[in-house]
């Protein structure tokens, strides 16, 4: 991720710049999966009183703004600067430092995308990939179908890539299932309204705080056959034009990025990450629980923004020997 940011990486897990952003990424992390409520959110007059978690978040995001800021964004303004470096392999923050100098965008929208670019492609994606995982190892059968489908496709020696998945429909559809299952930000983010709404008989005044359950509409019963189930034939059958999609045409019932202005700009590397991850580790090895454990625990522990597995588990795994 940050190589294709910041034309960055790092050289271990001991790197001092990794160690740094592992703890922050971890303090930000504890904070979203937090009961700990700003209640002044929800109910106005309580606001200056209850100023603690708020608080606690803008200590936080004072520091990781800073973080991002000296350590990658103004080092890669030096390089831009820099006479002769101007055909080095361009990364995303190449073309939000463009949108900076011609004036669409200030210095300070540059640090806060930066920002928000971590959150949305880091984080949500490994706890999607940690979900993928516990669910093809405790559905063999979904596993066997990925792995025939990558060896009928690409067979044993094409490597999956990017531009390969698009021929991998059970893999994508593996995905889906998962993000509608288990949707990372089940309420989306917050949204609000800029003028007086009616809605369902209701009047929402202007400047309401607006919540989407995502996670209730990829859930429901009447909406789904069987949702509770985890079954990627879905996608593939009564399904099959459902799609993860933040814009176009819509299906409101799997909105695991959101949908307009305020969506994910995540997406973009998160479904294909997924994909290839998942996509090898099927391919390579056959995944299982550890001895003695029969599945691997999928309970759920929410946050004040996240849901997440609530108990890490071991999977082993098995090398899958090719036959020459």
């Amino acid at each position: 991720m940050y190589r294709m940011m910041f034309d960055a990486r790092f050289d271990s897990v001991h790197d001092p710049m990794f160690v740094e952003a592992t703890k922050f990424n971890s303090e930000r992390s504890r904070l979203a999966q937090s009961f700990d409520y700003n209640y002044g959110d929800f109910i106005p007059i309580l606001r200056p009183f209850l100023r603690g978690y708020l608080n606690k978040c803008r200590d936080l995001q004072t520091r990781r703004l800073a973080f991002f800021n000296s350590n990658y964004v103004e080092k890669r303004r030096k390089v831009m600067d820099t006479p002769g470096d101007k055909n080095k392999l361009r990364c995303a923050i190449d073309h939000i430092l463009a949108a900076e100098k011609s004036g669409e965008i200030t210095p300070e929208n540059v640090i806060y995308i930066v920002e928000n670019i971590n959150v949305a492609a880091i984080e949500t994606t490994l706890w999607s990939i940690e979900w993928a995982l516990a669910e093809v190892v405790n559905h063999p059968d979904v596993q066997r179908k990925v792995r025939g489908e990558i060896r009928d496709v690409l067979g044993d020696d094409e490597p999956i890539t990017e531009s390969s998945i698009s021929k991998l429909a059970y893999l994508q559809a593996v995905i889906k299932e998962t993000l509608r299952l288990h949707s990372p930000i089940p309420l989306l983010v917050p949204h609000m309204n800029l003028e007086e709404a009616s809605l369902g008989g209701y009047t929402i005044p202007k400047g309401s705080k607006v919540v989407v359950n995502a996670w209730w509409l990829a859930n429901n019963p009447e909406l789904w056959e069987k949702p509770e189930e985890f079954r990627p034939e879905r996608f593939l059958d009564e399904e099959s034009n459902v799609d993860a999609t933040v814009g176009g045409k819509v299906d409101f019932r799997f909105l695991p990025f959101g949908v307009g202005r305020r969506s994910c700009p995540g997406i973009i590397l998160a479904l294909p990450i997924l994909a290839l991850i998942v996509g090898k580790l099927v391919r390579s090895f056959e995944m299982v629980p550890p001895p003695g454990v029969d599945k691997l625990d999928v309970s759920e522990k929410g946050g004040q923004f996240s849901l997440h597995i609530a108990n890490h588990s071991t999977v082993a795994f098995h090398p899958i020997v090719v036959s020459p």
